[in-house]
């Protein structure tokens, strides 16, 4: 029996999707081929900034599977390491 088909989707914070769109960033189909889901606590770097996966949902959508990450707000390179603020 063949597996639906899985569809990894992040959701951001409105002021990083606002950073994302002003800033032009790309964000990378992190998961595209592999076979291992993210999980939670997993830390995403996206246009030099950290956001760490805090939940996930799973979804039925047609004939595929949705995995929604919800991430953090984001954390600038320069002062964190993986999320958490150094002083």
């Amino acid at each position: 029996m063949e597996q639906p088909a899985l569809t990894i989707t992040l959701a951001f914070s409105p002021d990083d999707q606002a950073w994302i769109r002003r800033s032009k960033v790309e964000v990378p189909s992190f998961w595209a081929h592999h076979h291992v889901p993210p999980a939670t606590g997993d830390v995403l770097r996206i246009g030099g900034r950290q956001f760490l996966i805090k939940g996930r949902l799973w979804e039925q959508e047609g004939s595929g599977v949705v995995l929604r990450l919800f991430l953090s707000s984001a954390y600038a390179q320069s002062d964190t390491v993986f999320g958490e603020n150094l002083g």
